[in-house]
């Protein structure tokens, strides 16, 4: 599969993996620290963004996605950024791929399994009726009955479009995301012990990663350290943007 990326920068290169519900563009200004030391490839994986829909999602095949698009770049020994679903492709890739990665940073997951945490999300997407949509805010009103934080519904409407033909359309593949919801939480226990330098970085007031999981990420990442964001959730690089670009530039250089 051909997905959409974004490609600026000189020096090593850096490939950086949106969440769930996200895209390349949530991170571009994230990007733009990096791009002094590294080149930075943007992506948005499969379903997703501008990337191709398509009926297989799950971590195995966003994985192999991600090892193309390296390929066909020419890349060997990449840096990896992951957010959420992107930190659990790159823990897959990590396990799949050995010595394809040259370091490795995980943004608020652990390799464990995690119950449906987005069920009332998709519910909400999916009761938008483009046909008969005029505006974004209608959009943002019908969203509000289902997801109550302002700043999270402006988020998940970026992935709404428009065009003159079409009218409103969704960029997200809602439907397979709808059917294949589980595969998110499902884990990504590698089958034997990754040695890639990999950083872990949680947001103090999330539950992703606990005290417990820190505990099992060490038998399994043995060159692994893990770092705590304060003032921060699940987004920690939305919302502490500084304290996780000097993170992940101390542990790359």
């Amino acid at each position: 599969m051909k997905l959409h990326y974004k490609h600026f920068g000189e020096g090593e290169p850096l490939i950086i993996l949106h969440g769930l519900f996200g895209s390349s563009d949530n991170w571009m200004s994230i990007a733009k620290q990096f791009v002094q030391s590294y080149q930075v490839v943007l992506v948005d994986l499969r379903n997703h963004g501008d990337s191709p829909h398509n009926d297989q999602w799950n971590y195995q095949v966003m994985a192999q996605d991600i090892h193309q698009l390296a390929e066909q770049l020419g890349y060997k020994n990449i840096h990896l950024i992951g957010h959420s679903m992107g930190g659990k492709v790159g823990m897959t890739i990590a396990g799949n791929y050995p010595g394809f990665l040259k370091k490795l940073v995980v943004a608020d997951i652990a390799p464990k399994a995690y119950p449906l945490r987005h069920r009332k999300i998709i519910d909400g997407l999916l009761s938008i009726n483009l046909g008969g949509l005029e505006s974004r805010k209608e959009a943002e009103m019908a969203l509000s009955v289902y997801v109550h934080e302002a700043g999270i519904r402006q988020f998940l409407l970026k992935n709404l479009t428009r065009d003159a033909i079409d009218g409103f359309k969704w960029k997200l593949n809602l439907e397979v995301i709808n059917n294949h919801l589980e595969n998110v939480g499902e884990a990504t226990i590698p089958q034997t012990k990754i040695d890639t330098p990999t950083l872990f970085i949680r947001g103090i007031n999330s539950d992703y990663i606990t005290d417990d999981d820190i505990l099992e990420i060490r038998k399994y990442y043995s060159n692994s350290k893990v770092e705590t964001i304060g003032n921060a959730g699940h987004w920690l690089h939305a919302e502490q943007p500084d304290a996780f670009i000097k993170t992940v530039l101390d542990f790359l250089e």
